[in-house]
């Protein structure tokens, strides 16, 4: 869709480039990502008001490295390069980038040497502001019209400026929330550098996206899948509200859910929406294909291919559909594969994404592709879902068996299931279920001796995880308070028979993921 007021962000590869697009939209204003090899097609498209070039793992230096469109600098419109999109750019202004020895990781402080319209209203010459960088290469001599604004140790040209064009450069990487002020530096782009009047908002991307639908799908039928999480739910209403009763939604109980979970979405959709839903049981289908696997992608993808092969079948049965919706969101697609087709690094299969057979007999709708999760909480609210789906912790769609490492059972599933409802049940108890973006129990392939009573236990271990988060795409451990997680570990160990242990998870992400598979 078309829209005047909005800013193009060219895509290198990084894997971080969506989270300029979500700094852009908190500013209020419209962006789209376009893979650098496409990116001169959707520049002629969108004629947009301002262009943001991301980073990426190429190295400018080398012969044959992404380049942006010659147009982006041809139009007269204003251009933010950030890391390796700051050094492309001056390499083809007329400066030039070397190969760096050593490099600049993680936090750094630049130094502001001079004002420039990034910096109004934020930041004073003289000032000092800490900054991520993750650069080994660095432009060695300025493009001409270029100046330097800002420095740190490891990057004397840290923030560079042609005020006469409007093109600006930063090496380090202002989307991330390690950048503290990074979000204000975008804003100011759009804003101030741009002219953008930032009046987006989650109703205007309903409205957009209600529109694409309805061109993508025109008089096909859809089916949708419910996992039960919010992302499926959000999708399911709002191909609703752009379909109407061309979209029938299926749940697939595939034994792998939370305790109570399956009755909770069926009475929503039946009972509180007009949306035809089918309820399939297949419980015994997923766990004779699991039964011995103990390979985390092979779980994923044959949960994600066995999906398909029942969407397929019930399609059959309710007459033929075209297309399969799914409530992939952007940190799943990034994880799994580059989201615009750049050169970025597969860090695992997420089973609506890596784990599709390479033979499908439905087209996708994927309306929520390009949100994180809290947006995907936005455009909920702003749809009229109950908050009590809206503001579920995430749940994968392989459910449970991403969380028992090792081979999958249902007598594993069982155990895991009331483990994780006394654990969520405290959660809610305490009052922290808010302030914790996701919290789940792991049953662990590892068994350790304890004592009960006056005899000898040879058990299961159990780990909670409890994540702070905004984007799903970091995550820090929850810190409980004191007497907290002991509650916690003496109920479990009291009242779920097979487990004798329970450790909590610590880790971070990076380095770990949230998920443990």
């Amino acid at each position: 869709m078309e829209h005047p007021d909005s800013i193009l962000i060219v895509d290198f590869g990084s894997q971080v480039t969506q989270l300029i697009a979500r700094r852009v939209r908190e500013a209020g204003v419209y962006s789209e990502i376009a893979p650098f090899q496409s990116a001169a097609e959707v520049f002629d498209r969108m004629r947009p008001r301002g262009v943001i070039l991301s980073g990426g793992p190429a190295s400018v230096a080398d012969a044959g490295s992404p380049r942006a469109p010659q147009a982006v600098f041809d139009a007269g419109v204003p251009v933010l390069g950030i890391c390796y999109g700051q050094q492309v750019m001056n390499a083809q202004l007329g400066g030039r980038v070397e190969k760096g020895n050593s490099g600049e990781f993680g936090e750094a402080y630049v130094a502001v040497d001079a004002g420039c319209g990034l910096f109004d209203g934020l930041w004073q010459e003289g000032e000092r502001h800490q900054v991520w960088m993750s650069h080994g290469d660095h432009v060695a001599a300025l493009a001409p019209g270029f100046r330097p604004v800002a420095s740190s140790p490891g990057a004397p040209f840290a923030i560079t400026a042609d005020e006469e064009r409007r093109y600006y450069g930063m090496q380090f990487h202002p989307e991330v929330v390690h950048t503290p002020d990074g979000g204000k530096l975008i804003a100011n782009f759009a804003r101030h550098v741009c002219g953008l009047a930032g009046d987006w908002t989650m109703a205007e991307f309903r409205a957009t996206k209600i529109e694409e639908i309805r061109a993508q799908v025109g008089t096909g039928r859809v089916i949708c899948g419910l996992s039960g999480g919010v992302d499926s739910a959000v999708a399911a209403v709002l191909i609703h509200e752009a379909i109407g009763e061309q979209l029938t939604c299926v749940y697939v109980d595939h034994g792998l859910m939370r305790a109570g979970e399956s009755e909770q979405v069926v009475s929503l959709f039946r009972g509180h929406y007009n949306i035809p839903l089918v309820h399939v049981e297949a419980e015994t289908l997923f766990m004779n294909g699991l039964a011995g696997v103990t390979d985390p992608e092979a779980k994923r993808k044959f949960i994600g291919k066995t999906f398909i092969e029942v969407f397929e079948e019930e399609a059959r049965k309710i007459g033929g559909a075209d297309f399969l919706a799914q409530g992939t969101l952007y940190p799943d697609v990034i994880e799994s594969v580059s989201f615009t087709g750049g050169p970025s690094v597969t860090i695992k299969s997420h089973h609506n994404v890596g784990g599709l057979p390479e033979r499908m007999n439905m087209k996708l709708v994927e309306p929520l592709r390009e949100l994180f999760k809290d947006e995907v909480r936005d455009l909920g609210r702003e749809l009229g879902l109950p908050e009590v789906f809206v503001g579920r912790h995430p749940f994968p769609g392989p459910g449970l068996a991403i969380r028992i490492p090792g081979e999958v059972t249902k007598e594993r599933c069982d155990i895991l299931r009331k483990a994780d409802a006394i654990y969520l049940e405290e959660i809610r108890a305490a009052g922290l279920y808010d302030a914790i973006w996701q919290a789940f129990a792991v049953l662990l392939p590892v068994r350790s001796v304890g004592v009960m009573g006056d005899g000898r236990t040879y058990d299961s271990v159990l780990a909670l995880r409890a994540v702070t988060s905004t984007d799903g795409m970091t995550a820090q451990a929850f810190q409980f308070p004191g007497d907290f997680l002991p509650r916690v570990a003496t109920r479990i160990v009291n009242e779920v028979k097979g487990v004798n242990r329970v450790t909590y998870d610590y880790t971070s992400k990076p380095p770990g993921t949230i998920e443990w598979e």
